[in-house]
């Protein structure tokens, strides 16, 4: 069949409007494109997040998710609220969901704290916290401590050295899934040279599981590829504010139009999310697995994530439920930055944690933003809890 330049979940394709490219590149998009438009359709109601959505049939046909490879000049959309809601303030919505709104100017962290040991800590409060912007102390306006549900995306290598390791990989992926918040909302992407986005966002387990079970495993590692991808397609359709992307792979990447830099650019640019990868190297070769765990590694540090690398499928259980944990356990804090809006580019970010009864602390937030300039009479959903 012809391929598309709309995301699709292998059968229907998604009625998001296609966002301006974002990585400084002229040559050809990552992943098929058509020059072809779909006919006009009545703008769709859009789903409560905490309700799974209803899912394509998946052994009909399978798209690749394409990833845009130019520089995006307006920022993503956020979701509107009315011109009366005032920031900071929290509303209940109809649907019972309590929603605080922030400004879209407002920078938004998400913050994992742990002590010398490696312990979660969490009974830390607003006033523990310090947030620099490239040197200077900023003012929090928002703070947040609560097992919020997450957009999720989980990418899984597919090229053909995971055939061994697939049952495994997949085995653990359901395990975080059941550990996860169970209004979650979450896709799954399985990427050889190319990313198939093979469950389209869900809380559905059982359609999750077919997801992941949709592999064929062969060919070569696009990881670049598919990280930026999964990304756009979180800033597209995630519902909620809270963003993360879980990478499973068993070596370097060998086959991205984008390098990685390109990527860890797409995804700050983006606002997020927050990447956690799983290197499953113990098979590869001393000069793969080095370079493949310096890019998982920076690819996580650089936005709040943790890179693991088990010694064996064995681990993988363990690992999973820790990620689940680590996700329920994070802080959101927002402020809005004492640097002009107006001078656009890359911030450097530091926050750092002081409580003396617990001693050294470490904080996991991404390392900066790109600044664009703010639009008024706009605000976005920073947070979006149940009761």
């Amino acid at each position: 069949m012809p391929p598309k330049c709309l995301f699709k979940s292998r059968i229907l394709w998604s009625t998001a409007v296609a966002c301006q490219l974002l990585l400084g590149s002229n040559g050809p998009a990552l992943l098929c494109q058509d020059q072809s438009s779909p006919p006009a359709q009545a703008q769709p109601k859009i789903p409560d997040p905490t309700h799974a959505e209803v899912q394509p049939r998946l052994d009909v046909d399978r798209d690749p998710i394409p990833s845009p490879d130019a520089e995006e000049s307006v920022p993503v959309s956020t979701t509107s609220s009315p011109a009366s809601t005032h920031p900071g303030e929290v509303q209940k919505r109809q649907d019972g969901m309590y929603t605080m709104h922030q400004d879209v100017d407002e920078v938004l962290l998400t913050c994992a704290v742990v002590d010398a040991k490696g312990r979660v800590i969490t009974d830390l409060t607003r006033g523990d916290f310090r947030v620099w912007e490239e040197g200077v102390a900023q003012t929090t306006s928002s703070f947040l401590h609560q097992d919020q549900p997450v957009s999720l995306g989980i990418l899984v290598d597919d090229s053909g050295s995971m055939r061994d390791k697939r049952a495994a990989v997949n085995e653990a992926a359901l395990d975080l899934l059941n550990a996860s918040n169970p209004q979650d909302g979450t896709f799954i992407v399985n990427f050889a040279d190319r990313a198939f986005l093979d469950q389209g966002f869900t809380s559905d387990i059982g359609a999750l599981n077919r997801g992941l079970s949709r592999f064929d495993s062969k060919g070569t590692t696009a990881l670049y590829d598919a990280v930026a991808a999964s990304a756009d397609e979180l800033a597209k359709h995630g519902k909620l504010p809270k963003q993360v992307l879980l990478v499973i792979t068993d070596g370097a990447d060998n086959a991205s139009r984008l390098g990685l830099e390109q990527a860890i650019r797409r995804v700050q640019n983006l606002g997020g999310p927050v990447v956690y990868a799983i290197g499953l190297l113990f098979g590869a070769d001393k000069e793969e697995s080095e370079r493949a765990k310096s890019a998982l590694e920076r690819l996580s540090q650089e936005t709040g994530g943790i890179a693991y690398f088990p010694h064996s499928l064995r681990d993988l259980d363990g690992i999973a439920m820790e990620v689940a944990h680590d996700i329920r356990d994070q802080y959101t804090i927002g402020y809005r930055s004492s640097k002009p809006a107006s001078l656009e580019g890359y911030r450097i970010v530091r926050v750092e944690a002081n409580v003396p009864k617990y001693g050294k602390l470490i904080v996991r937030t991404r390392k900066g933003y790109y600044a664009r300039r703010a639009q008024p009479q706009r605000t976005q959903t920073a947070q979006e809890i149940t009761r």
